[in-house]
């Protein structure tokens, strides 16, 4: 069975019970730019310097997948562009690009964001490029609704930023490889948005080979609320590693999806009370997006924040949360990866043709074709293929099918006999499981 979450109403979204939000909005329509104002938005950036060691001591991690440090991507710009670094004498030009191409199915929250809270990110963005002195900027996204709440916010300001760079919305077809910093590169310079080999990375030579600060745009959402009450203040919520709130999209087969603002190191178990899901119906769940693999119920087990993840072996990735319930893990594993198998860039023989080869394999064990031989040879792909791509949808591929492996071995060993309770009707893998629909929640 495909499930598809919609709302005609639009997203549902849920602040933390007793906090106060940070980067959600609980209202209707889109915040104009009157009523950013209202709230402290747009002040005067007194020190540039001093937002420099706020971000540096907030510990700020990128929310676009990776969780990289915010600062440390910062001062690799700025190095950039001062002499020494065949720049030069002085600074030089640097670039800035938000990236809101928000690649995996099962989140929302960038898209949310550009679409109800545009002077927020473009707030962010203006803070970002006053860090590395970028004098031009791009806000880069492949869905049109935010490509115009986010066009309309800058009309609002007289078609510029107030201290900010020119700015330009760039608009691309979707995909899951699109999202990636080299492929926002190279589309922005006129190419294809598919992943480049790496050195240079964009820091080094990005956008019209310039250093380019590349930030997610809930990264830069951040920024303002750091900007106007400081590194503590940011740190008051999370952990000492993984301080701040993050979004997060929650799908649950048969239910809406919703969008929270957490605190970093809560509960798994509590955000599915908060979210009504019983424990005893949970069998496994997605984390961080389809690119950290498959969680078996030992997920409740766990908190939302890098280091307690990371020694699961899993991410926080982009922050969402689809929750395994009346699903088969095998048929979900397989329909993530017959998803890699569609996505992929085409351009690393190694992806091409080993997503390929594990959603060949994965299928054939949901449709109960498949032999013990298939499954060794999917344990060695998942290992020996793992680095090979250009970008991380190869490893994302890796992941899911080890996960699966590891993680769910009563399932598997039932679908090698043919005799999976869920499956009888025949399982659906080509779809994108826990998918958020975008023209839904127009």
């Amino acid at each position: 069975m495909q499930h598809t979450f919609s709302s005609a109403g639009g997203l549902t979204v849920v602040p933390y019970p007793g906090s106060d939000p940070r980067l959600l909005r609980i209202g209707d329509g889109v915040e104009t730019a009157y009523e950013y104002r209202d709230r402290g938005g747009y002040r005067p950036v007194g020190s540039v310097q001093a937002l420099a060691a706020a971000v540096e001591q907030s510990g700020l991690r990128g929310r676009g997948g990776a969780g990289f440090p915010f600062a440390v991507k910062v001062g690799a710009v700025r190095s950039g562009t001062r002499a020494g670094a065949g720049m030069p004498a002085g600074w030089t030009e640097a670039v800035l690009v938000a990236n809101g191409e928000e690649g995996e199915p099962a989140s929302f929250k960038d898209r949310w964001l550009l679409r109800n809270r545009p002077h927020l990110v473009l707030d962010g963005i203006r803070l970002a490029a006053l860090l590395v002195g970028a004098r031009r900027g791009y806000v880069y996204v492949s869905d049109p609704e935010s490509a115009r709440t986010v066009q309309a916010a800058l009309d609002e300001l007289g078609g510029a930023l107030p201290e900010g760079p020119e700015l330009a919305v760039i608009q691309v077809e979707p995909g899951y490889v699109a999202g990636e910093e080299s492929a926002a590169v190279q589309a922005i310079n006129g190419g294809p948005a598919k992943p480049t080999d790496k050195p240079p990375r964009p820091f080094e030579s990005g956008v019209a080979g310039l250093p380019t600060l590349i930030g997610n745009v809930e990264t830069l959402a951040n920024l303002p609320f750091l900007d106007r009450w400081g590194a503590d203040a940011y740190r008051a919520a999370g952990t000492a590693m993984s301080p701040g709130t993050f979004l997060s999209t929650v799908t649950v087969a048969n239910r809406e999806p919703v969008l929270y603002e957490l605190p970093h190191g809560l509960p798994v178990g509590e955000l599915l009370a908060l979210h009504g899901v019983s424990p005893a119906a949970v069998r496994g769940a997605l984390i961080g997006g389809y690119f950290t693999g498959l969680l078996d119920r030992s997920v409740l087990d766990l908190t939302l924040d890098h280091e307690t993840l990371r020694r699961a072996g899993v991410g926080l990735g982009c922050g969402a949360l689809s929750v395994i319930t009346e699903e088969c893990p095998v048929a979900v594993a397989a329909s993530v990866l017959n998803y890699f198998d569609r996505e992929n860039a085409g351009q690393c023989g190694s992806c091409f043709n080993g997503t390929a080869a594990m959603a060949a394999a994965t299928t054939a064990l949901a449709e109960g074709r498949a032999a013990p031989d298939d499954l060794r040879r999917l344990r060695r792909w998942s290992t020996v293929l793992r680095g090979r791509g250009a970008c991380g949808t190869l490893d994302a591929a890796c992941n899911t099918a080890a996960g699966l492996l590891d993680r769910f071995a009563p399932e598997v060993a039932a679908h090698l006999d043919n005799r999976c309770p869920d499956c009888a009707v025949g399982p659906t893998t080509d779809h994108a499981p826990f998918r958020v629909e975008t023209e839904a929640l127009l």
